[in-house]
């Protein structure tokens, strides 16, 4: 049975606001996504109004689920200080697993006080060893195609791994892994991961069609990312690597505020400009004392399968001559091939589908590097 917007505005139009009027006419509502029963939308109120609203998105939470059809249900409630005004104490966070109705864990959001770094709020994932962001400083240059490749590289060398898509806006995830199916809750209400190539995977593209066009503000990304960190089983990892949406905003600086970091990886192509790009990410971790582990050079080059000629399209050395420059470690080339692009298509990455191949030692070199620069062991069975 699916779900039309209008039904979600007639169930939230039976809860009243602080403003005496009911939600779906309070004009503090975001665009609404309702889709094979799974909706999401945000409640944008000013930040002095926070802490009265969040009984309204509880119950707005509440009166969706019960909508015949609904299944995942998420409502943020995003609060922004007008210009000028005095910051409000801060109340904390709220997360919920969507459509889960679990209230928030205490201990998983630690407190900060007012004029805290906000790297106090960092806590590590129970069960979870170390997390690696894969970030890029724009788009279009492979980031995520690395992400997974790594990901099975490092599960190669006898590492526990897990993959967290992070990129709300595209996710690349289910496509690169042929993954159609929806997560399901366990009997934590949390949301437990997909399975696939022996690894869990999360990814906002679980739950949501691949033709959705995330239109979210800011503070429902960091919302999403939080949930997607603190509300999924991942279970006992020794590496969890999160795939970031590209550039520098909010997804990057909320993972940063809420797990230890151990490293981050950049991926740029040989090009200029996607080199300055790069340069502003590596700048962006390190203020919030994030160590780069290093570059990826990807798209490196291409070799013609005919006559094996090489072509340097996007230039070549740039991303080897950048690291030297900003003195963080180069962990490889990887080329610009058609295995590599046809794998990643049918959701077969090519370390999984040609584990002996030229392409898979090349991913796998790179993973002995980050390995050893963290000085990764394999858990106990």
């Amino acid at each position: 049975m699916s779900v039309t917007k209008q039904q979600v505005l007639d169930s939230l139009g039976k809860i009243p606001t602080p403003r005496g009027v009911p939600l779906s006419v309070a004009k503090v509502l975001s665009e609404i996504t309702a889709s094979d029963g799974k909706v999401f939308f945000s409640i944008n109120v000013d930040a002095a109004e926070a802490r009265v609203w969040e009984d309204v998105r509880t119950r707005a939470e509440e009166a969706v689920r019960g909508i015949p059809g609904v299944t995942t249900v998420m409502v943020a409630l995003t609060a922004e200080r007008k210009p000028g005004a005095t910051p409000a104490p801060h109340q904390g966070h709220t997360h919920h697993a969507p459509g889960s109705g679990v209230k928030p864990v205490a201990s998983h959001q630690p407190q900060a006080v007012p004029g805290d770094s906000p790297m106090g709020k960092q806590m590590a994932i129970p069960g979870i060893g170390a997390i690696i962001a894969v970030a890029s400083g724009k788009g279009g240059v492979g980031k995520s195609t690395t992400a997974l490749n790594i990901a099975l590289g490092l599960r190669d060398l006898g590492l526990r791994v897990g993959l967290l898509d992070a990129d709300i806006y595209g996710p690349s995830v289910p496509r690169l892994t042929g993954i159609n199916e929806k997560p399901t809750v366990d009997d934590d209400k949390k949301m437990i991961p997909i399975r696939r190539f022996g690894m869990p995977l999360m990814s906002i593209g679980f739950l949501v069609g691949e033709e959705t066009p995330m239109v979210w503000r800011g503070p429902m990304v960091m919302s999403a990312v939080r949930q997607m960190l603190w509300d999924v089983a991942w279970g006992t990892l020794d590496v969890l690597i999160v795939d970031m949406p590209p550039g520098t905003g909010d997804a990057q600086l909320t993972l940063a505020q809420q797990v230890p970091l151990k490293g981050a990886i950049i991926v740029s192509t040989p090009q200029d400009l996607a080199l300055i790009d790069a340069r502003r990410g590596i700048a962006m971790f390190a203020k919030v004392g994030v160590p780069t582990l290093g570059i990826v050079e990807n798209m490196s080059y291409f070799q013609c399968p005919e006559c094996g000629t090489r072509s340097d399209i996007f230039g070549h050395g740039g991303a080897r001559h950048e690291a030297e420059r900003l003195k963080v470690p180069f962990l490889g080339e990887v080329p610009l091939h058609m295995a590599i692009r046809e794998t990643s298509d049918a959701g077969t990455p090519v370390v999984e589908s040609d584990p002996d191949g030229p392409h898979a030692a090349i991913y796998r070199a790179i993973c002995e590097r980050i390995k050893e620069r963290l000085a990764l062991q394999p858990s106990a069975a």
